[in-house]
């Protein structure tokens, strides 16, 4: 059951509900320098930008996992990707060296979401967009949420434009935008939905998840916005370092943001985001809604082979999407509520997603489940500005290739020291973040008992969750590298 708490955010609550509205905005492969306030000069989002200086921008911020269902499992539970087994995107079946561990490939009914929190403490619950946490019966509908649109198993859109969908991939149709006009763009309907049912519930508590499938592939976007974004490009200056940069023994890195269509649909995310907080400025709702603004995963910047396709450049951290490097972990953190999250606060404590969720239901006054324990711990205090968190490690489990060009792999952050283990036993890497955000200087040899210390810690925390491994791959012919 849930019950209501009096609860106070720093300042007093006159004039306020007694349950502030909460919108949480995911946002699909956003990366961490994809936005101005996070130091992009190629994309434009000044909307984003401005909620980001109404209140709190986390600096040391991650994903639970450096792909998507992982992530959002997390941000619905409270819970480590690990203890829930639903460590891959639901769909990664790629093999190697090793053979990947199994996982779970839908959020099971019997974890209390965020959704179900709510709900039980009388909110309108509503969840529109991107769902990759498994098919029907897995949907948002059966997970709390009295309305789910755009919601089911799929990681991507058909497409962007209407009619949303894809003949060669009809698994990825989207579901329930079935009028529209052929110019209408996926990342505007959302926000049209999220606008009204935010319009249809503003004098009552509500908890509307917009989830957007942008930016995530395909790469479709406006055209008129890709043309300002491509002039844009040309007149970039020659990069003196080369484009790309290799990553491990098969996979290039992009060194540089200059991609227009992604720019673009950059922009169109910005756009969403500038409608909705003036929404609730018309509706004279702002000062009673809470506004989280998160991505799911690193940046797709580094790909296998020799592709060069990907959309994005996370620098000044290494790699992106599918690695425990910075890149695929480290992500944007907004957190507004106008007159209890000050104005410009800038939070340099590292936080995980699985953090939300005890953070939202502490913000709102709602007491969680007694029998539902999150990994996460409430982010108060750094919103509060009254004092740190009582945690010093934060773990991550990946025991998957990506098409990337990661291997299986786990990672712990202690303190500013950062271990990653490959799963393949051909490397540990220990980096000093707080000296090299972009984890170039391996530093296993001078700081052998801080490897020794964490690896034990790594391990530890492996065996108290239970997390499943990879094991050898009987078919692989090392000399070869490949099957026999």
């Amino acid at each position: 059951m849930i019950l209501l708490l009096a609860f106070s955010f720093g300042c007093s609550n006159a004039g306020r509900l007694d349950r502030p509205n909460v919108v949480l905005l995911i946002i699909d492969d956003l990366g961490w320098a994809d936005i101005g306030a996070y130091g992009s000069e190629f994309h434009e989002t000044p909307n984003i930008d401005r909620l980001a200086a109404s209140g709190a921008l986390f600096t040391q911020f991650y994903a639970a996992s450096p792909v998507c269902s992982p992530t959002r499992a997390s941000i619905m539970t409270g819970k480590h990707p690990a203890r829930l087994h639903l460590t891959d995107w639901i769909g990664g079946e790629q093999k190697g060296k090793l053979l990947p561990a199994d996982y779970v490939r839908e959020l099971p009914l019997e974890e209390v979401t965020i959704g179900e929190a709510f709900k039980g403490a009388g909110y309108r619950t509503a969840f529109i967009g991107k769902w990759p946490l498994g098919s029907e019966p897995y949907h948002p509908e059966f997970q709390g949420f009295d309305v789910n649109i755009a919601g089911h198993g799929a990681g991507q859109p058909g497409s962007y434009f209407y009619p949303y969908t894809n003949e060669r991939l009809p698994w990825s149709n989207v579901p329930d935008l079935e009028t529209g006009e052929p110019s209408e763009y996926l990342t505007d309907r959302l926000t049209d939905e999220a606008l009204s049912f935010i319009t249809e519930n503003r004098d009552r508590p509500f908890l509307l998840i917009v989830s957007h499938y942008a930016v995530h592939t395909p790469l479709e976007a406006k055209a008129n916005i890709v043309s300002d974004y491509q002039e844009k490009a040309r007149q970039l200056p020659d990069l003196e370092a080369p484009r790309f940069k290799a990553e491990g023994l098969a996979a290039n890195t992009k060194m540089r943001q200059d991609h227009p269509v992604y720019a673009a649909m950059v922009q169109s995310t910005d756009e969403s985001v500038g409608r909705i907080m003036r929404k609730l400025e018309e509706l004279a709702i702002d000062r009673k809604t809470i506004v989280v603004f998160v991505s799911d995963n690193g940046g797709l910047s580094t790909l296998s082979g020799r592709r060069t396709d990907m959309p994005t450049a996370n620098l000044p951290l290494r790699a992106g999407k599918g690695w425990l490097y910075e890149g695929g972990i480290r992500v944007p953190l907004l957190v507004a509520w106008r007159g209890a999250v000050e104005p410009g606060t800038v939070v340099t404590e590292p936080a995980m997603s699985t953090d939300l969720y005890p953070t939202l239901l502490e913000m709102a006054g709602l007491e969680r489940d007694p029998d539902h324990q999150p990994d996460g711990i409430s982010l108060v205090p750094l919103l509060e500005q009254s004092g740190l968190l009582d945690r010093r490690s934060l773990f991550w489990h990946f025991p998957h290739y990506h098409g990337s060009g990661n291997v299986p792999s786990g990672a712990v952050r202690y303190g500013d020291y950062k271990l990653v283990e490959w799963f393949d036993g051909s490397r540990l890497e220990l980096y000093d973040l707080a000296r090299d955000i972009g984890e170039s200087r391996n530093l296993i040899t001078e700081r052998a008992e801080v490897t020794r210390q964490l690896s034990v810690l790594l391990r530890r925390w492996r065996a108290e969750v239970d997390a499943w491994m990879p094991v050898p791959n009987p078919e692989w012919d090392t000399p070869n590298r490949g099957r026999k």
